[in-house]
């Protein structure tokens, strides 16, 4: 239940994202004033918005941006998340905590404060939701650019006879780590931790190992299926997408992790089931004894409701924050009723929305949605302003 997608389609590694970030354009005079319009209508307390209007302005006509209040960045990154056409999990976006780091833009220093918003985000297993705002994209300013699709992400290693071991979605930015000087462990794994990897001009790139004791996993096992646990299956517990670039009133903050918690579906459905990721259904509908004879016998939907039970069950046993796509509909129709009462459109991206398992028993299949994107938002790092957003 991220802010927006984390699980999207593999990058080559030429896709990776750019080191060098900074602003190259002329700020949109416009967008900053409907953002600041917005910010004061929503929060009738803040008073006129005319004054903050001329200081706003005043700012840009002299060093062509400006800078936004600290209330300001905390609105406009939860209506990033409320404005996220792609996230099922946006109920809760009043309740995402912002850290504001717009002073930190050292390549080590981000690394770090990504390990610290790993820490406080997991918080002993009960999730919270968190973004980390770094160094605005400011004329003639590098930003902080964060190579790395999510803060956890796990190695894969090409073998000689051309298997994959490990997450294949993972094979250039390990390929850019082993580069840099990365020293994988001696004993290579399926669920090796890549490390952090930082770049921002003038600064030397940081590749930083993050903590063991940082990083929450969950060991896989299944309420019937004793076998299951003996694979040594596991699967981080916080999903923080690091290369999405946040977008708040004309301003770009290109290095803004953020989480929600998982949808059991995104772990047990699309990162241990795709074909291009950990490919499990063919070994665990083998280890069932089903009929793999056939498409017709149904083989990979049965072991794909098993895995998805076991992911459930695992993140329940350990006591860590997860949620099931049926229940997550419903919430979602929730958000939805909520939004069109306050007289606000809520875009929803019918592709996305609706889970990857039973879609057509959920709620949010038998209907349609506003389409579109709506400011503030969060966008793939080298894409246009109103481009568009990173599976839950």
């Amino acid at each position: 239940m991220t802010p927006v997608p984390t699980d999207v389609m593999p990058r080559s590694l030429t896709a990776l994202p750019p080191a060098q970030v900074e602003s190259t354009h002329e700020i949109d005079i416009a967008e900053v004033e409907d953002f600041v319009r917005q910010h004061h209508a929503e929060h009738p307390d803040l008073g006129p918005v005319e004054a903050r209007l001329a200081e706003v302005h005043a700012e840009i006509a002299a060093t062509g941006t400006y800078r936004h209040t600290a209330a300001e960045l905390t609105f406009g990154a939860r209506v990033a998340w409320r404005n996220s056409s792609r996230c099922i999990g946006r109920l809760y976006w009043r309740s995402l905590k912002v850290r504001d780091l717009r002073e930190v833009s050292a390549p080590a220093d981000v690394a770090a404060e990504c390990v610290e918003h790993l820490r406080v985000a997991t918080n002993k297993g009960k999730i919270r939701p968190v973004i980390t705002v770094f160094a605005p994209a400011e004329p003639g300013l590098p930003a902080p650019s964060i190579l790395n699709e999510q803060i956890v992400r796990y190695a894969a290693y090409r073998g000689s006879d051309g298997g994959v071991l490990g997450d294949a979605r993972n094979l250039a930015l390990t390929e850019l780590a082993l580069k840099r000087g990365w020293q994988p462990p001696a004993s290579r794994g399926p669920f090796d931790v890549l490390p952090l990897m930082v770049s921002c001009e003038g600064h030397d790139p940081a590749l930083v190992e993050i903590p063991a004791d940082a990083v929450l996993e969950v060991p896989l096992s299944h309420p019937e299926l004793p076998w299951l646990a003996a694979l040594g299956v596991k699967w981080h517990a916080v999903p923080a997408i690091s290369n999405m670039r946040l977008r708040v009133g004309g301003i770009d903050y290109p290095s803004a992790p953020f989480n929600g918690w998982y949808m059991g579906t995104e772990i047990g459905a699309r990162n241990l089931a795709d074909h291009d990721r950990y490919d499990l259904l063919p070994y665990i509908a083998k280890r069932m004894g089903l009929d793999m004879s056939s498409e017709a016998t149904l083989w990979r939907d049965r072991a794909l409701i098993e895995l998805n039970r076991a992911v459930l069950h695992s993140f329940a046993e350990a006591g860590v924050t997860i949620t099931d796509h049926h229940t997550e509909s419903k919430r979602f129709l929730t958000h939805l009723e909520k939004e069109e009462a306050a007289g606000r459109s809520c875009p929803a991206d019918w592709s996305w929305i609706v889970p990857p398992v039973s879609g057509g028993l959920t709620p949010v299949y038998h209907r349609y949605y506003d389409s579109g994107e709506l400011l503030p938002n969060f966008f793939p790092a080298s894409s246009p302003a109103k481009g568009c957003p990173v599976a839950h």
